[in-house]
C-alpha cells in the first residue's frame, strides 16, 4: 500500500481527528494524500500557505430539518445536507443522495471525490454533494413530492445557477429532481433552468443525461483497454447493480461487442452465460420496479439466481463496479484476480476498498478510478448546465459525442500525469494528481480565501 509522504502525515492527522468517525471521508481524504507525496516533492509551493489543509476542509456544511406529513397524516422528521466542498473552479456542483444510510462523514466524502471528479472533466465547476436519510422506497408518489418540497424549501436559500447546482445520485432520480425544481420555481418566483440538473426534457433537461455515468464510464475503460492493444469486443464482463449506471454500463458494454454474464441488485444477483438479456432487466427494474430474482424465474432454465453471495465470483474479463461505496472487497479483489481479470472500472463513488484497490495495483490489473470513471455524469450536467445558460438544446448524438471525447480526454490526463510522476498506467495516482494540481492552480490564484 502506498505510504503518506512525511510531510503530508500531520495533514491527514489532523482530518482524522478534526473528523472523528466520518469512516468514508478518511477513506478518501487519505487516498488523495497518498499520491501527494510526487507533487509536493517536485512542486514545493504546493505545500504553502495551507494549500492541502484548505482542500481538505470543506468551504461549508449545511445540516437542516426535513419535517413532512406522510399518507397517515404522522408528521415525519428526517435530516438533510449541504457540504459544499470547494468552489475555486466554478459554482458548487454534485448530487443529492435519499438513502437511510445518509450522514454527514458520507456526503463530505462524496463532495471531497467530487472536488477531484469535476476538475478532471476540464469544466468550470466546483465540488460539492448532498441528501438526506429518507428512504424513498416503498413511498408514495404524494409521499416523495411533499418530502422534496420539504426539503428544498430549506436547501433553495444555498444554491442557485451561478453558487451550487445540485443533480440526481442514488434515491434521486427525475421525479425527484422534478418536484424539487418546481418547489424552488415557486419559492423564488424564477424559472432558473440551471440551478438544478437531471431535469426532465420538458423543462429544461438535457438529452443522455440518464445514459452518461454509465456510457462514460465504458468510454474510460474501452480508451484504457485500447492502451494494452485491447477492446470490449468479445470480453466476458460483470455489472454489479442494477441502476441507472449498472444498465447504461450494460448498454454500451454490448454495443462495443462485450458480452454481460451477470449483474445484481441489493438483494442478489444473476449469472446469465448466454448473455445477459437487457431488455428483460430494464423491464424488471425500470418498469416494473421489481427484484432482480425476476430474471431467473422468466428466463427459466440456466440462468441463475443467487441470493446474496459476491457477485465478484463469477469470472470475467472485465469488472464493473456499479452499485455503491466499498462493495468489492480485498477478498473480492483476489477472487477476480485468481479468475482472470483484465480491467476493472468503477462506475460508482469509491465502490472498490483500499485493499482491493492495492490488490488490482500489485496484479497489474488496470484499474479506472471512479473519481475518473464515473465523471461522464457530471460532465453531462455540466452541458446541460451550458444549454440551460444559450436557451439552447442538443441532440442526443451531440450529447454522447461531447461526452466521449471528454471521456478520452480525461483517461489521456489521467495516463499521461501517471506517466510523468514515474507510474505508468496508475490511474489513481494520474487522477489525484491530475485533479488536484488543477484546483491547487485555481486556489492559488485566489489568494487565501
Amino acid at each position: 500500500m502506498n505510504r503518506i509522504d512525511e510531510k503530508l502525515e500531520p495533514i491527514l492527522s489532523e482530518v482524522l481527528s478534526r473528523n472523528a468517525g466520518e469512516r468514508e471521508f478518511h477513506q478518501a481524504a487519505r487516498e488523495v494524500l497518498e499520491s501527494l507525496g510526487r507533487v509536493v516533492a517536485k512542486h514545493p509551493a504546493y505545500a504553502e500557505d495551507a494549500l492541502i489543509e484548505r482542500i481538505c476542509e470543506p468551504e461549508r456544511q449545511i445540516i437542516f430539518r426535513v419535517p413532512w406529513i406522510d399518507d397517515q397524516n404522522q408528521v415525519q422528521i428526517n435530516r438533510g445536507f449541504r457540504v459544499q466542498f470547494n468552489s475555486a473552479l466554478g459554482p458548487y456542483k454534485g448530487g443529492i443522495r435519499f438513502h437511510p444510510s445518509v450522514n454527514l462523514g458520507i456526503i463530505k466524502f462524496l463532495g471531497f471525490e467530487q472536488v477531484f471528479k469535476n476538475a478532471l472533466t476540464g469544466l468550470p465547476i466546483g465540488g460539492g454533494k448532498g441528501g438526506s436519510d429518507f428512504n424513498p422506497r416503498g413511498r408514495s408518489d404524494r409521499e416523495i413530492m411533499r418530502f422534496c418540497q420539504s426539503f428544498m424549501t430549506e436547501l433553495h436559500r444555498h444554491i442557485g445557477e451561478h453558487t451550487d447546482v445540485p443533480a440526481g445520485d442514488i434515491g434521486v432520480g427525475g421525479r425527484e429532481i422534478g418536484y424539487m425544481f418546481g418547489q424552488y420555481k415557486r419559492l423564488t418566483n424564477r424559472f432558473e433552468a440551471g440551478v438544478l440538473t437531471g431535469k426532465g426534457l420538458s423543462y429544461g433537461g438535457s438529452r443522455a443525461r440518464t445514459e452518461a455515468t454509465g456510457y462514460g464510464a465504458t468510454y474510460f475503460v474501452q480508451r484504457m483497454l485500447e492502451t494494452c492493444g485491447e477492446s470490449f469486443d468479445g470480453k466476458r464482463v460483470v455489472v454489479s447493480g442494477a441502476g441507472n449506471v449498472a444498465i447504461y454500463t450494460m448498454e454500451k458494454v454490448i454495443a462495443f461487442g462485450g458480452k454481460i454474464v451477470a449483474c445484481s441488485d441489493s438483494g442478489g444477483y444473476v449469472v446469465d452465460e448466454a448473455g445477459i438479456d437487457l431488455d428483460l432487466i430494464k423491464e424488471i427494474k425500470q418498469v416494473r420496479r421489481e427484484r432482480i430474482a425476476e430474471y431467473a424465474r422468466q428466463k427459466g432454465a440456466g440462468k441463475h439466481y443467487i441470493e446474496g453471495g459476491s457477485i465478484w465470483d463469477v469470472a470475467c474479463d472485465v469488472a464493473m463496479p456499479s452499485a455503491t461505496q466499498n462493495e468489492l472487497s480485498g477478498k473480492d479483489a483476489r477472487t477476480l484476480v485468481k479468475n482472470g481479470v483484465q480491467a476493472v472500472g468503477e462506475g460508482a463513488n469509491m465502490p472498490s476498498t483500499p485493499d482491493a484497490v492495492e490488490v488490482f495495483r500489485r496484479a497489474n490489473v488496470l484499474f479506472a478510478p471512479g473519481k475518473a470513471a464515473n465523471a461522464g455524469g457530471v460532465a453531462t450536467s455540466a452541458l446541460e448546465m451550458q444549454q440551460n445558460a444559450s436557451r439552447d438544446s442538443w441532440t442526443f448524438e451531440q450529447t454522447e459525442a461531447r461526452l466521449a471525447e471528454i471521456m478520452r480526454n480525461i483517461h489521456d490526463l489521467c495516463a499521461d500525469t501517471a506517466s510523468e510522476y514515474g507510474a505508468p498506467r496508475d490511474y489513481v495516482l494520474g487522477a489525484n494528481i491530475a485533479g488536484f494540481v488543477r484546483v491547487a492552480e485555481a486556489m492559488r490564484a485566489l489568494g487565501v480565501v
